[in-house]
């Protein structure tokens, strides 16, 4: 068994990279994150799906690819220029609602929504309004956050607020936890 991806990509995804590269985003998830996103969405048939931090739509893309028909995606992002090319290349797609605004502002206001899968690529939902975003999310619901292993990219501190937010999760009784020391670092919950 290698870490190959032997299944299509996603119709989208090639378009995205280079429009990705050519805006100089340098955030997006990791394709093997991606690959496992897809998987965890076709898990969740007919699911209410949230993506807190869409970047230029890379992983929003594998996603979408593994939600069924029936399935519903409300994907965030503060940036337009990084949110359009996102729009250019997923809509139309009835299934997806692609939301500019501001994380922490969407959530306050959105607080009574519930879901069956939350991905927190961004600050809010991540190391902001943890536990409002937890809340969100519906019993047996998968909470899924990337970039827990150190990255280059990381500002001085950071460390500590990865090692911080851990420990949140593994001491919290509502949910069962698992820690990938894998691609990025992944950390997979599910709501007890």
């Amino acid at each position: 068994m290698t870490e190959e991806i032997n299944q299509p990509f996603p119709h989208a995804y090639h378009n995205i990279v280079v429009a990705t590269q050519s805006s100089g985003f340098t955030m997006a998830s990791d394709v093997l994150t991606c690959s496992l996103l897809r998987t965890l969405a076709a898990s969740r048939p007919s699911g209410k799906l949230l993506e807190l931090g869409t970047g230029t739509g890379l992983s929003t893309s594998w996603i979408l690819d593994g939600m069924d028909l029936a399935a519903t995606l409300v994907s965030i992002d503060n940036d337009p220029s990084f949110l359009k090319i996102a729009k250019e290349n997923l809509e139309p797609d009835d299934r997806l609602n692609l939301v500019e605004a501001d994380g922490g502002e969407w959530i306050a206001s959105n607080k009574h929504q519930r879901f069956d899968f939350i991905f927190a690529d961004t600050w809010h939902g991540k190391y902001l309004l943890l536990n409002e975003v937890l809340t969100m999310l519906n019993k047996g619901g998968l909470y899924i956050i990337d970039d827990m292993l150190p990255q280059a990219n990381w500002p001085e501190g950071h460390q500590d607020k990865a090692t911080k937010l851990i420990a949140c999760l593994e001491a919290r009784e509502d949910l069962v936890v698992t820690k990938q020391a894998w691609a990025s670092g992944i950390i997979i919950a599910v709501k007890k």
